[in-house]
């Protein structure tokens, strides 16, 4: 049988955990140990390397919260295909984003792995209000009405009838001023990002990135090798001086929701920005994931609607208010990169299915999309309002809440000496999944003070939440 044998040094100043941990994190990413691998059973493993279970179990624990490995009841541990967490390096050799990499097979004992029963994972979404009747029937029209035409691809900029009806939506929700013919549909954010970067890296070889920031983006310009600086946050957002020192022609932000902290550029700052692009040739690519959904005061308008040069790109994804799985997102280019895009559409292919789009066509014809978002709106409203609650009465003074205003996640700023990977651990050994937002940073390893902590709440039922976060703090009392 497979075992996992590396040379653990105690000369070196991290603890045994991060080097099991960073080893079988390495083999996963570069496909040594290749999806729907079953890892060693804890105890197995100990007595291989001669170490202390708990050790063991903390790598294991902190490679779970970062998704590269996912616990099945019963059965154990496996390496997943990591479609949340990309791996930066791999993308540079094997793998994509949000992203596949691969793994082996190895043996586990379900009973040395913490059952979770509440999960806190980002990006889940509450499916019980989704019309799927309506949306069964609407697919059964156009599987009916177009059998001939489901025999080509498709426009490679996504058809028309959806593109009218997402202009007006855009325009009216987020003040994005637009045609249809300016926008690209694609098969989920990654890939239009891939595309985009194809369309205007020639003359980009660089790009400035929040730090922390998305990793599904920072993946994809890894794999396509531009040079990545990172710009640090502060309070309102990206710091904007360091983005003018950086050099950099392109920019990807997430302004009105930013991944993961969460904070909203107010308005003052995104005129700054809009003035650098404009000062500097430079593109900013305007990432608004999940900006349908916002609990405390007025929604900002996109930071496209402010833009009178033509500098932003406005990217947005059906995949937080409507179903993940039917992988359509959307892009708004400028003039100038539209010019590039029309010159290269002739060798294009779309992404998105021809098949789902004309069903969404179809469901924002009939007003099935405004009903169902304002519906979700509520939902999430009230599930947002219940988790701050139960944290107040749960954890109390010892947890921040960071990015509460937004969004489908919130960051939680824990107070004491404990690491991260610490609060993931004690969170598993009570059944809760919580994730540590260091895989976020360009530079994962570097430990966080004090440690911050992601909590996705658009999956759980409202018992749920209470329940999740009372262990919490019991974990952490």
């Amino acid at each position: 049988m497979l075992e996992i044998t590396l040379n653990l040094r105690e000369d070196r100043k991290d603890p045994y955990y991060m080097q099991l941990y960073r080893h079988i994190r390495q083999e996963i990413r570069s496909g040594r140990i290749p999806a729907g691998t079953r890892l060693p059973a804890i105890r197995r493993l100990a007595e291989h390397l001669q170490i202390s279970r708990n050790t063991v179990e903390a790598a294991y624990l902190q490679l779970v919260s970062e998704g590269y490995v996912e616990s099945r009841p019963r059965s154990g541990l496996y390496a997943v295909e990591l479609e949340e967490i990309a791996s930066l390096a791999d993308m540079q050799g094997k793998q994509p984003d949000r992203h596949p990499a691969a793994t082996n097979s190895l043996a586990a004992n379900a009973a040395d792995v913490p059952a979770i029963r509440y999960d806190f994972r980002n990006g889940t979404i509450d499916l019980r209000p989704f019309p799927f009747g309506v949306w069964n029937r609407l697919s059964q029209m156009t599987m009916q009405e177009h059998t001939r035409s489901l025999s080509v691809y498709g426009d490679p900029q996504g058809e028309p009838g959806l593109r009218e009806h997402l202009a007006v939506y855009l325009r009216q929700s987020r003040g994005v001023q637009c045609s249809p013919e300016q926008i690209v549909l694609g098969a989920g954010t990654q890939q239009l990002l891939l595309l985009l970067c194809q369309l205007v890296g020639a003359n980009r070889k660089s790009v400035a990135v929040e730090d922390p920031g998305y990793n599904g983006a920072k993946a994809v310009f890894s794999q396509l090798s531009l040079d990545m600086t990172p710009i640090p946050l502060e309070a309102d957002g990206m710091n904007l001086e360091r983005l003018k020192q950086s050099g950099a022609s392109l920019v990807y932000v997430t302004p009105s929701h930013q991944f993961p902290f969460g904070m909203v550029m107010p308005v003052h700052k995104r005129v700054k920005l809009l003035q650098w692009a404009a000062e500097h040739g430079g593109l900013i690519i305007e990432d608004d994931y999940d900006s349908e959904f916002r609990y405390h005061g007025r929604p900002i308008p996109a930071l496209q609607g402010m833009d009178t040069t033509g500098s932003v790109i406005y990217m947005g994804t059906f995949s937080k208010s409507l179903l993940s799985a039917i992988r359509i997102s959307y892009m708004v280019l400028p003039e100038s990169v539209l010019a590039v895009f029309r010159k290269n559409k002739a060798d294009l292919e779309p992404t998105a299915s021809l098949i789902h789009t004309d069903t969404l066509e179809r469901f924002m014809a009939e007003g099935w999309w405004e009903k169902h978002l304002r519906r979700m709106k509520n939902v999430y409203q009230k599930k947002h309002a219940q988790l701050l609650s139960h944290i107040t009465r749960y954890l109390g003074s010892q947890v921040r809440v960071i990015g509460e205003h937004t969004g489908l996640h919130i960051v939680l700023e824990v107070d004491g000496r404990r690491p991260e990977a610490e609060l993931v651990r004690t969170a598993a050994e009570q059944g809760v999944r919580v994730y540590a937002t260091s895989p976020y940073w360009l530079n994962p390893d570097m430990p966080q003070s004090p440690p911050r902590l992601l909590l996705g709440f658009g999956g759980l039922a409202e018992d749920e939440l209470e329940e999740g976060v009372r262990l919490l703090g019991k974990a952490w009392g």
